[in-house]
């Protein structure tokens, strides 16, 4: 990832199911396909920090990675998933092409040095509650290891309750940094908590804040989609339904040809 190819991670939020998953991922291949676009599958293997208790979860750690690493060895794509220990970082990286940091977990030193030392690639999620140069902190954690394949993504900032404001001077800033820098479309529409029991969203937002961080010259993009997210197990409202994302990828590259050379 350099900004001369804009690379997007797709896929739902969480394993619902083997069968879904595969269903799921195959349906993006044909897409990403059409559009021409390189892209990541991702997936999360358990939904740890869910709002209620009852919420559910997904299929645990390794069982997780292990489907998801045989979708991608089927598909021809790489893979990516949320860590959310240094145990769960070494047996995701048996599996995983893209190890990612979770948010909530980003200045968690253990988790992070245990990710970058496994050898595999790292995106760490920067916090609602950080500053852009703050990542500065994180990737000298991510160094001292002699990790060197890591990005940042951006995925909003906490905007009073139950809501995020998304940024894209941050874009700008960690890139100017020297650093690679994603967007979370989908988690930058969320209400956290919003819904009392679950988080709320506006999905209808993440192809608008899409096209804004495509303008301002982030790496990538990640986009959760689902076939219906009304029926989505985890975070259902901020997904991008599966039938418009072949349109949302090519608005996206169309922007990213016009911008890439500018900035």
């Amino acid at each position: 990832m350099d900004g001369s190819e804009l690379v997007f991670m797709l896929g739902p939020c969480v394993i619902e199911s083997e069968g879904f998953i595969r269903e799921v991922a195959a349906r993006i291949k044909e897409i990403a396909d059409g559009a021409g676009v390189r892209w990541i599958f991702k997936a999360s293997y358990d939904k740890a920090n869910r709002s209620a208790f009852s919420s559910f979860r997904g299929p645990g750690c390794r069982e997780g990675c292990a489907l998801l690493a045989d979708v991608g060895r089927t598909l021809g794509v790489p893979v990516t998933t949320d860590v959310h220990s240094p145990e769960e970082a070494e047996t995701a990286a048996e599996f995983i092409d893209l190890l990612q940091i979770p948010a909530f977990l980003c200045r968690q030193t253990d988790l992070i040095v245990a990710a970058a030392r496994t050898g595999r690639a790292v995106n760490v999620k920067k916090g609602q509650f950080l500053a852009p140069w703050d990542v500065k902190n994180i990737a000298e954690k991510l160094v001292s290891t002699g990790c060197a394949n890591f990005m940042f993504t951006e995925r909003g900032t906490t905007f009073g309750y139950n809501n995020l404001v998304a940024d894209m001077r941050s874009l700008y800033w960690m890139r100017e940094l020297g650093f690679r820098a994603v967007f979370d479309a989908t988690h930058s529409v969320q209400r956290p908590g919003g819904l009392g029991a679950s988080t709320g969203g506006d999905g209808k937002l993440a192809p608008v804040l899409a096209r804004a961080a495509v303008a301002a010259g982030c790496d990538g993009v990640f986009m959760e989609t689902h076939p219906e997210p009304d029926k989505a197990l985890s975070d259902g409202p901020n997904q991008i339904p599966l039938n418009r994302l072949a349109d949302v990828l090519r608005q996206l590259q169309q922007i990213h040809e016009i911008t890439r050379n500018t900035i």
